[in-house]
């Protein structure tokens, strides 16, 4: 089903499309994230978050989150279907899969993500599964794409709160999903409300958004957000905060003989008989001891020596390198930081971009699918596969 927006913005759009056409502006969907819109700074020290919401037109969703003070930007694209890089054309026919959605970066030392839960149900007509005021489709149906278990708890507990609020008089049919890969939507469509804004406050109070949603709320203003309580890290997934290592009798208690031996006495497991060697599903390895974020099927390779091997780790950071002397010639141990165990040895015969082999145990890692790894508590890695 044809966006309605085609049909309101008429001659406009055409002539869009033409100047489009000639390359005046990208009209296919940009797999890797735009250049972020710098609408503030995060705090020294402090790492950015991520919000994902689906509310209809997504040109009418950027500007209540990008007005907030701690959003840093806000990006229209498409999430929740199969297909690689879908066009605008592709999603608005409904073919796809996908919605039309925003994903929010924000500094959690300056906004809450439960006050964007709060902005995000102010948007919508949380009512409605066949799409949002005259866009019509499953493209243009609401949900929120949590990102990992505290978001997804934070969203269920935010529609129950909407829910009995007694707002709405029928059922809440806003979906929680768990986060899927985000692709960007073409560059006309960011920030359209800034490029075109005429064209844009016709369409918004046309669709019939702008009435509904004064309707709705017009009498019941939303209070400033307060400054979020200090984040609770997870020592699981968050590789700044320091990990306890467990005492060596729940060690051997959680870990199988062959894991023990390997990430904490230096074993070496058979080549071509364990786990991961020949495992080609996209996901992450994480330490099977501490859980840290190791290496990516992005970076894994074949190399013939019958255990896993990678071009490179997530991040340098997660792992560190020693000098190993164990055997006639010196080798270089790879250990995970926080766990400090051992994973393997890392090797400078591998292919091009880096040119180095990790060659890891898979006794030292647990592997976690592309599409578990938001309810696992690692949805930020969800971008290396975008």
């Amino acid at each position: 089903m044809k966006s309605w927006r085609t049909i309101v913005l008429g001659v406009p759009i055409l002539v869009f499309a033409i100047l489009v056409a000639i390359g005046v502006t990208s009209t296919r969907a940009d797999s890797t994230s735009r250049q972020d819109k710098q609408a503030s700074t995060p705090a020294k020290g402090g790492e950015l978050a991520k919000a994902t919401f689906a509310g209809g037109c997504f040109w009418c969703m950027e500007p209540p989150f990008e007005k907030l003070d701690g959003v840093v930007s806000v990006t229209s694209g498409y999430k929740g279907g199969k297909e690689t890089a879908p066009s605008y054309t592709e999603v608005s026919s409904g073919g796809t899969g996908h919605v039309e959605a925003v994903q929010v970066k924000y500094d959690p030392t300056m906004i809450s993500y439960e006050y964007l839960l709060k902005v995000f149900w102010r948007q919508i007509d949380p009512t409605d599964d066949t799409g949002q005021f005259a866009d019509r489709g499953k493209q243009y149906r609401t949900a929120i794409f949590a990102l990992d278990r505290e978001q997804h708890a934070l969203a269920e507990a935010s529609k129950r709160e909407v829910e009995k609020s007694g707002i709405f008089k029928a059922p809440i049919v806003t979906e929680v999903r768990w986060a899927e890969p985000f692709y960007a939507a073409e560059r006309y469509h960011q920030d359209y409300y800034k490029k075109d804004p005429a064209n844009y406050k016709r369409y918004r109070k046309a669709s019939g958004r702008e009435g509904f949603l004064q309707s709705i709320w017009g009498n019941r203003p939303l209070e400033a957000p307060k400054k979020p309580k200090a984040a609770k890290k997870n020592p699981m997934t968050d590789k700044n905060e320091e990990y306890n290592k467990p005492a060596e009798a729940e060690l051997r208690k959680d870990l199988t003989p062959l894991q023990y031996a390997v990430t904490q006495e230096e074993g070496t497991e058979p080549p071509f008989r364990n786990e991961f060697w020949d495992n080609k599903k996209d996901g992450i390895y994480i330490d099977v001891v501490s859980g840290e974020a190791l290496f990516s099927s992005t970076d894994k390779f074949k190399s013939g020596t019958g255990w896993p091997s990678f071009t490179k780790p997530i991040a340098k950071e997660h792992v560190t390198e020693h000098s190993d002397r164990q055997l006639m010639a010196t080798r270089t141990e790879v250990r995970s930081k926080q766990g400090d165990s051992h994973l393997g040895h890392v090797f400078e015969d591998g292919p091009a971009p880096t040119g180095m082999r990790y060659c890891i145990n898979s006794a030292s890692l647990r592997f976690i699918p592309k599409e578990d790894l938001a309810k696992e508590g690692y949805g930020d890695y969800l971008e290396l596969f975008e």
